[in-house]
């Protein structure tokens, strides 16, 4: 018994000692890419107006943070990107499971969705632009119908994964088709489900930043297109590095939601 203890407790700390690894590892490259950057500025290796520096950046980045604007550019840009993650993900969903539930619909209105996910988004951004307005509502209609259709399809999809045998097993016990999709079909598509929010998460971001390049007053859409207006390119890199950043952590909240939701819904 304390030999299994032991090397369960062994194999623990191998996890660990794993995951400290392929964190340090990860820092020590950001570290190492940063560095050859500033160095490559410093040593005129390359243009550093062109693609500036990290201190230059940084420089940037106080010199906002002074003019007490950082934190409200930042702050709308994260709002509308949730917003339309949040929307996109759950208007998605529910037309989803309506195309399941009636398989009728579902063929009927299959071309169409081909067809809007073949559409280039960025064509029908000033459409929207003219129905919303400029301001904040226009900028979360385009990131939401960017992030719908992918939603739709691809939550769909792995409704129709699930195995048929289970679901006519099922019926012949006598389940509803609404206790068929509780039990059965929203289970076993939990990680098509994860998919859908990592996928969206990208989606909203690139919709709203495209939001923002067209009719934002602020934010950090906006912050780049200034920056590229009056040649401020160290602004620009600055509000990208900011913006990866800010994109990262989004990601790992859902990494953190999948954990959970696969921990529980595994069988």
């Amino acid at each position: 018994m304390k030999i299994q203890r032991s090397e369960h407790e062994q194999y623990i700390r191998n996890i660990k000692l794993t995951r400290i690894k392929i964190t340090m590892t990860r820092v020590l490259i950001l570290i190492a890419l940063f560095s050859m950057w500033e160095i490559a500025g410093d040593l005129k290796w390359v243009d550093p107006f062109l693609i500036s520096t990290p201190s230059r950046m940084f420089k940037s980045l106080i010199q906002i943070y002074k003019e007490g604007t950082l934190f409200t550019h930042i702050g709308v840009t994260c709002f509308e990107t949730i917003l339309g993650f949040v929307l996109g993900t759950v208007l998605g969903t529910i037309i989803a499971v309506l195309l399941w539930w009636s398989d009728f619909l579902c063929r009927v209105l299959d071309p169409y969705l081909v067809v809007l996910n073949a559409l280039p988004k960025v064509a029908l951004a000033p459409i929207f632009i003219f129905w919303a307005g400029n301001g904040i509502k226009a900028i979360v209609i385009i990131a939401l119908f960017i992030s719908i259709v992918v939603t739709i399809i691809t939550v769909l999809s792995g409704f129709k994964e699930v195995d048929g045998d289970k679901v006519k097993l099922l019926r012949t016990f006598g389940a509803s088709k609404l206790q068929i999709l509780i039990y059965l079909v929203v289970p076993a598509s939990v990680p098509t489900l994860i998919s859908a929010l990592k996928i969206n998460v990208g989606l909203s971001w690139v919709g709203v930043i495209m939001g923002e390049f067209l009719v934002a007053k602020e934010g950090l859409g906006f912050l780049i297109v200034y920056g590229g207006q009056v040649s401020e390119l160290d602004m620009v890199m600055m509000s990208i590095i900011i913006l990866s950043v800010l994109a990262y952590f989004m990601y790992e909240v859902i990494s953190a939601l999948e954990n959970k939701l696969t921990a529980k819904y595994k069988y």
